[in-house]
């Protein structure tokens, strides 16, 4: 497939502006696509996303190629890896859970929640020791064929190996946008209903403690730095730093900007997905992995 590489002006409302690598700007690295979500940044520093309408996951290689990894794809959503190599998906299609190997084999892990059908898991997060975290939101799509809404909007968590998941949060009105620390000690999840994102503490045995309000903002999809900046997204892409201030705010010229996650080599590359379009840029600080 060919890629097209421009760059686009980038418009920074920051503190002091530690995020952005100097004299960087916004790179236009494809436009091919009808509506982009979910990147996950493998072992290598590859970064896969979805093309969620034409039903495909595609590979953005650290040298710059643009493939298609799986098609058909269970018209996913949010991706992550865990530490063998397996890509996690939300598959909207069916409203289901799967796991892909590197070989691009996928296996459908999860379908429901105690008999009844989920509404359609949106993002994931896999901590280090294999468990997950999911979100379940609920965004009627035109290409289903199932009858109505048959769970709550929750969040769950899934032990490594595990296949019956558990939920962990049940009074978001709308939660989307997962991410967790390196260390698998603390969960930061939007709920993007409320207009709010909120801190966790999890325990050892998945369940979270500790409720605190991160900061006033929702998030479609997110992603941690080096530096415990975590990252959210919507309109452009806004930084916070580990206290919840916000600390940088990175303008995308598109009509929404639905997720983000550091690639490349060196992690020091910020790719972000946004309405049609694969953006990057440089950064200061590096992605971590969860793994």
């Amino acid at each position: 497939m060919v890629a097209l590489l421009c760059q686009v002006p980038v418009s920074l409302q920051a503190a002091d502006g530690k995020i952005i690598a100097p004299g960087e700007t916004l790179q236009k690295l494809s436009t091919e696509f009808q509506f982009t979500e979910g990147p996950a940044c493998d072992g290598s520093g590859n970064v896969y996303f979805t093309d969620q309408p034409n039903d495909r996951i595609m590979k953005w290689s650290v040298d710059g190629k643009l493939t298609t990894f799986l098609k058909p794809a269970g018209r996913a959503n949010g991706l992550c890896f865990d530490g063998k190599g397996n890509l996690w998906a939300c598959a909207d299609e069916k409203n289901e859970l799967w796991r892909i190997d590197p070989a691009g084999k996928a296996t459908v892990v999860l379908k429901d929640y105690e008999g009844k059908l989920f509404n359609g898991p949106n993002d994931v997060w896999v901590r280090p020791d294999g468990g997950l975290y999911f979100t379940d939101p609920y965004y009627k799509r035109d290409y289903w064929q199932r009858g109505a809404k048959e769970q709550g909007e929750c969040v769950y968590f899934l032990p490594a190996g595990g296949t019956k998941p558990v939920r962990v949060i049940e009074d978001f009105k709308q939660p989307n946008g997962i991410i967790g620390t390196p260390d698998g000690k603390v969960l930061y999840v939007a709920d993007i209903g409320a207009n709010r994102t909120y801190r966790y503490d999890i325990q050892p045995d998945g369940s979270l403690q500790g409720k605190k309000l991160f900061c006033p903002l929702g998030s479609d999809g997110m992603t941690i730095d080096s530096e415990g900046n975590v990252y959210l997204t919507g309109r452009g892409v806004t930084v916070y730093d580990p206290a919840g201030q916000k600390i940088e705010h990175i303008d995308v010229a598109e009509p929404w900007t639905a997720n983000v996650c550091f690639g490349g080599k060196d992690r020091r590359t910020l790719f972000i997905t946004a309405s049609k379009c694969l953006y990057s840029i440089r950064t200061t600080v590096h992605g971590v992995d969860s793994q």
